[in-house]
Formats: C-alpha cells, sequence, structure tokens
C-alpha cells in the first residue's frame, strides 16, 4: 500500500471510550462527515496515521453501507474485536438517530418555507466545502505511495472526470479505475519486492 509511519497511532483505552468517542464523531458530522472523521481520528485522537486513514477510508468506501459507519466498525473490531465493533457502531447510531427523529418531528410544520429551503441550500454549499478541505489536507499521505504521486494525482483526476463530468455511475467507476489502481499498485509492490531482495 504505502509506506507509512504507522507506530505513531495511538489507540482506544476501551470499548467505552471508542463508544463516546464515535458519539461525539457522529454529532458533529453534519453533510461533511469526511472531514469530521479525518480531524477526530487522525489530528486530536491519532488512532490513525494520515496514511493508514487514506487506506481505511477507501476501503470503507468501497464496501456496501455509509462509509464513517464501516470506519467504526473496521476501528473497532481492529482494538477489541466483536464487542468494539459494536460499541463503535452503537456510537455512530445512538445519539444521531435521536437527534434526527427530533428535528424530523420540528422541521415538518416548516419544511416548505422559503426560508428553511434556502437554509438547506447553504448548508449543502458548506458540506461541499467541508469535503473539499478534507480532500486537500490528506493529499500528503499520497505523496510516498508506492504507484507515484503522478500516478495517484491521474487516478484522482480520472475519477473526478468520470464522476462529475461524465456521470459515469460510481459502481462502475469503482469497478473500472478502482481496479486499474488495485493491479497497478500490487504490480508496484512486487517490483519494489523484487528490488529489495536483490
Amino acid at each position: 500500500m504505502t509506506h507509512d509511519t504507522r507506530s505513531a497511532a495511538a489507540h482506544p483505552r476501551s470499548k467505552t471510550d471508542l463508544f463516546f468517542a464515535f458519539t461525539w464523531l457522529a454529532l458533529q458530522g453534519f453533510g461533511g462527515v469526511l472531514a469530521v472523521v479525518q480531524r477526530e481520528l487522525v489530528e486530536k485522537k491519532r488512532w490513525l496515521t494520515r496514511e493508514q486513514f487514506v487506506e481505511d477510508w477507501a476501503v470503507a468506501q468501497i464496501l456496501p453501507g455509509p462509509n464513517v459507519v464501516n470506519l467504526s466498525l473496521m476501528i473497532g473490531g481492529r482494538h477489541f474485536g466483536l464487542p468494539g465493533a459494536l460499541a463503535a457502531l452503537a456510537g455512530m447510531l445512538l445519539a444521531p438517530l435521536a437527534v434526527v427523529l427530533l428535528l424530523a418531528i420540528a422541521f415538518a410544520s416548516v419544511a416548505s418555507t422559503p426560508a428553511a429551503l434556502g437554509a438547506l441550500r447553504g448548508m449543502g454549499a458548506v458540506a461541499a466545502g467541508l469535503i473539499t478541505a478534507a480532500g486537500l489536507k490528506l493529499v500528503g499521505a499520497l505523496q510516498h505511495h508506492v504507484i507515484g504521486r503522478a500516478a495517484c494525482w491521474g487516478l484522482a483526476g480520472a475519477t473526478f472526470v468520470a464522476i462529475a463530468w461524465l456521470r459515469v455511475p460510481l459502481a462502475w467507476v469503482l469497478l473500472g479505475l478502482g481496479s486499474v489502481a488495485c493491479v497497478w499498485t500490487w504490480h508496484c509492490l512486487g517490483r519494489t519486492a523484487a528490488g529489495a531482495s536483490r
């Protein structure tokens, strides 16, 4: 995958720590959840290095279901097995479920007003900005990737063009460009291993 500094990552102290950490993360994740997840898990908690986060987030994206839920299951399971995965999942879902139900009840009476519709459009723009900012912060994690910076940028550009301009369905982009990236990474890892054994 990447040449990284994995020893820099800390770890959750307990399943309770996992539960409350993911509860706090979930309550902050309005729209731009990627930015919040990266800040909390990499910069504050230091449970993951930037390189680990990029790799785990990539896996979480190609699995069925919400990315951040998949990531919480992966982190919980990695540290405490199935009970840890369930604790992280409960943290991700319980408090946000209660908040969403309360908001849905409160919002139902004003949902069709111009002010409410305008507020939702404004929040969409902020969420897009948060996701873009988080993506730019994670670019540095790819500079030591085994396939090289140019290939990383090329794949990222091709993905952007396929989804944003050509409107190719995400599943086809993952199958096509994702397969190319996996095969090329596997080839480069093999070449690097062969060079190191000489």
